[in-house]
């Protein structure tokens, strides 16, 4: 006892010079451990022979009963078995299995209260792996791992272990954490355990820290230790916490010493220009390590993106291997700190010099610039292109650590499937290291959330070829959070008092004509089909058709204001390339809905609409917004009374609703103004959501060209317009005060966008995890036997008449149910043993808030019923 103390004390002297300040805290949490380790290595004996750590006679190890997944059956108190209740009693045959003996005092002991034992068994193995993406999340065990305690690379999102190790659990948490351990369960670990030391007098607590420091040694067999303890049927559950006693604070700051992570800002082209800087110099340096290796290569355009830079080639097809060696170029070029030097030439000299080296493409660039002079950008001596800057000074500026080359695809040159296909190289590009590692977690995490493969994996939605790119095809649980979102969203909007519509998918040609459509949108529009003698058009857009229904009939200003909405499927045509799961489609269904009512009213229904859309998309969980308000572009149509009156009107909206929005002078579309509303995910993404924009048509003559509202037919924009346009070109009006006819103003709104482009931001946010309410399975009966199968029939059918929706799963060992029920992110498991039949209950597991627990099917409804209500989690 006394050299594992000595031990312990000259662990924490060296804590102390790495830690510094916390060393104090330490110190009290290894000699609170220390005693327990004491008394629990006062039954073992080192066997000289086999340095491997024994009990001592007069404790007997419990024979290995095995459960049908191979795991032993035998439960510590509070892993009760299937059909018990309740902690259960000390094993008389087995005194020392699963329960604490008062011969191993604990000041941690005391604040837990009855917890007997806070690990998990595995066989004979106690988990808790830190140093790899291992098999405690995808091995058949009994328990699901709990992810937000969890700190492995791949439940807390690339942070760091528990330890400053980089990998294995340091040996100050270890004892921390057997310090809440009974001494048969460090028996069941140390049993596992070789001694490392070649010394005979080592102790078994020396041996456990030589196990804990040695990586290999981890990675071999040693387990730490979890301080979760199970429940009945395997489930994990935070061990419960009687009192916040100095020891069980002394154990949360040594527990939580790995959760502290340095954060990394990642900035953007808008905040650092020199991020941008980088960026471009990065593509022109990829094109000049692209030509030095492939001389017959063609360059076009290379450009800085969000996330880095690409550059086309007129090139054969490229492979990985090729982008290795064009990365060690760009290194090479890189570490030579070449200057990047502006020249101004003649556009004159610039042919010249461009059809000396022939590249054509290049010559169609000159012909596009309008600008004199020409500049051009030169690395060294030995390359030049186009270009207009900003670049570094040179290209030892930067990082050779802090980009990659990413991918390569096909791109068509200026996006015209008629000309050449080019190969585009993708780069990322960034100031630092510690900048590329977070982007490039980013981009993992953003893998594990892609819609496409959660919507394969939950069976939400699919895409089938033989009917066509861009056709979705909801199977029926993606169908279920369909119908919940239509559901809501039209409730909500009867509420607010719209009226709701259903048009027709097909009409005449003329009216998309009339409209304007056909003249400048053809290309996205398909073939007309012959009826009888009349041509008929696929629908692009759904305005058309509520101005029809508007001008059924005279309307009166008594009248205003008159809101319909509508969720229509309207279709678009769309290049196969260009298809990206549910957020580019070539058929999607719009929220659409469209306000018509008179000046005065324009600044309440633009606050109304601002309203509606803060409560429909914090209904879903989103509560981060970007606002912008974009004014009149140089370009434009209408009087400067009229974009005054329009931009007075959303700003004045803005500033009512409280909103903080940045002014973006000229952004505005040619025909008015606008507001950008764009909502931040859980990877903080920005998508854009609704568009406020003001166009005046009546007082003036617009020209045929101008009627065409680009961003309302953009199938990846959601649209909120203040129209003055349409309402002419369709001659609608209504009866004023005075007797006269008037043109009323009409307001185009479509919050969500389109239903699969918003559900495929659903499922991203929340990584296919729903929360209760949207969940398409809210509930999965798992019975322990078939013999719980009759029972369980009749707790589905009574959940299902109550409104919840819940399925019934047998005819597996109850481990492998649990594990596909979690695979399938379903919310709440009620699992049915013996007991539960006996007693008319279910035994509950939510996957956000552990074991909740035995209960009623009454209180169980009850629970689910008010947790949807209130849009929680249960």
């Amino acid at each position: 006892g006394v050299a594992v103390t000595v031990r312990l004390f000259a662990l924490a002297w060296r804590a102390q010079q790495r830690r510094g300040e916390r060393c104090a805290d330490m110190a009290r949490t290894i000699e609170a451990a220390s005693s327990t380790a004491q008394a629990a290595l006062t039954g073992f004996a080192l066997t000289e022979q086999t340095r491997q750590l024994r009990p001592e006679p007069a404790i007997t190890e419990a024979p290995e009963h095995r459960a049908p997944n191979g795991l032993h059956a035998e439960h510590p108190p509070g892993l009760q078995g299937p059909g018990s209740s309740g902690p259960s009693p000390p094993s008389p045959k087995h005194p020392s299995i699963g329960h604490r003996t008062a011969s191993a005092p604990s000041t941690l002991q005391a604040s837990k209260g009855s917890l007997q034992t806070p690990l998990i068994l595995f066989g004979s193995d106690i988990v808790y792996r830190t140093d790899k993406k291992k098999a405690h999340h995808t091995s058949s065990n009994l328990a699901r791992w709990d992810r937000r305690r969890c700190r492995c690379s791949r439940c807390s999102g690339g942070g760091g272990s528990s330890s400053g190790g980089g990998g294995e659990e340091s040996a100050v948490n270890v004892l921390a954490r057997m310090a809440t351990a009974s001494p048969s369960l460090i028996s069941a670990f140390t049993s596992q355990s070789r001694v490392t030391s070649s010394s005979s007098s080592s102790s078994p607590a020396i041996a456990l820290l030589h196990c804990s420091s040695s990586r290999r040694t981890a990675a071999a067999g040693f387990r730490a230790l979890h301080p979760y303890k199970r429940s009945r049927f395997g489930f994990l559950r935070p061990p419960a916490v009687a009192s916040p006693e100095a020891g069980v604070q002394a154990e949360e700051e040594v527990s939580n010493e790995g959760l502290e992570e340095e954060t990394v800002v990642l900035p953007t082209n808008e905040s650092s220009e020199k991020l941008l800087r980088i960026r471009h110099t990065c593509a022109h340096v990829m094109a000049m390590a692209v030509q030095k290796i492939f001389a017959n290569a063609k360059v076009t355009i290379g450009p800085w993106i969000d996330t880095g830079f690409y550059y086309d080639f007129d090139m054969e097809p490229l492979t990985d291997k090729d982008l290795k060696r064009i990365k060690k170029e760009m290194d090479h070029i890189i570490r030579r700190n070449l200057p990047l030097v502006r020249e101004e030439v003649s556009r004159d000299e610039a042919q010249k010099r461009i059809m000396a080296i022939n590249e054509p493409y290049k010559l169609q660039i000159l012909e596009s610039i309008k600008e004199e002079p020409i500049t051009i950008y030169h690395i060294g001596n030995e390359w030049w292109d186009l270009c207009a800057g900003p670049h570094v000074d040179s290209t030892g500026d930067i990082n050779k650590g802090a980009f990659e080359l990413e991918s390569v695809a096909g791109a068509y040159w200026r996006g015209d499937e008629n000309n050449q296909m080019l190969q585009r190289i993708y780069g990322t590009a960034w100031e630092t290291e510690e900048q590329l590692k977070a982007y490039l977690h980013f981009k993992v995490e953003a893998k594990r959330r892609d819609h496409r493969r959660l919507g394969q994996d939950l069976d939400l939605f699919s895409i089938q070829d033989d009917a066509g790119g861009g056709l979705v095809f909801w199977h029926p649980k993606g169908a279920i959070v369909r119908h919940i979102i239509e559901d809501s969203w039209k409730k909500t909007h009867i509420q607010h008092g719209y009226e709701l519509l259903y048009t027709p998918h097909v009409a005449k040609a003329d009216l998309w004509k009339i409209s304007g459509h056909w003249e400048f949108y053809r290309e996205n529009m398909y073939d007309q089909m012959q009826i009888e003698d009349e041509q008929y058009q696929l629908r692009p857009m759904n305005c058309p058709y509520h101005i029809l229904v508007y001008k059924r009939k005279l309307h009166s200003y008594r009248d205003f204001p008159i809101r319909v909405a509508e969720l229509g499927t309207v279709y678009r045509y769309e290049l196969s390339g260009s298809l990206h799961g549910l957020f580019r489609v070539r058929g999607f269904t719009q929220d659409d809905a469209h306000i018509f009512c008179l000046e005065d009213q324009i600044k309440d229904e633009i606050r109304e609409v601002l309203d509606l859309t803060e409560e429909i998309l914090l209904q879903f969980g989103f509560m981060k917004y970007e606002v912008n308000l974009s004014t009149r572009p140089n370009k434009s149509v209408g009087s400067d009374d009229i974009w005054q009156m329009a931009t007075t009107a959303l700003r004045d909206a803005l500033d009512d609703k409280g909103w903080g929005y940045k002014i973006d002078d000229g952004g505005g579309a040619f025909y008015g103004p606008k507001i950008d509303l764009k909502i931040e995910d859980a990877l903080g993404r920005k998508w854009q959501c609704s568009t406020v924009q003001a166009i005046e048509s009546r007082g003036f003559h617009l020209y045929s060209n101008l009627l065409v509202m680009i961003s309302a037919i953009t199938n990846l924009v959601d649209v909120l317009q203040v129209d003055f346009n349409l309402p002419e070109r369709f001659d609608i009006t209504y009866v004023d005060s005075n007797a006269e006819k008037k043109r009323p103003i009409m307001i185009h709104r479509a919050i969500l966008g389109s239903i699969e482009r918003f559900f495929g931001v659903l499922i991203e946010h929340y990584a296919g995890d729903f929360p209760l309410w949207i969940s398409p399975v809210q509930v999965r009966i798992l019975p322990v036997t078939d013999n719980e199968v009759d029972y369980c029939t009749e707790v589905l059918s009574r959940l299902k008449s109550s409104g919840v929706r819940a399925e019934l799963c047998h005819g597996e060992r109850l481990p492998k149910l649990v594990r596909n029920a979690e695979k399938q992110k379903v919310p709440l498991m009620a699992v049915v043993g013996p007991k539960e039949v006996e007693t008319n209950t279910v035994t509950v597991r939510s996957r956000f808030a552990g074991e909740l627990g035995n209960m009623s099917i009454d209180d169980f409804i009850n629970r689910i019923q008010s947790t949807v209500e209130s849009r929680s989690r249960l």
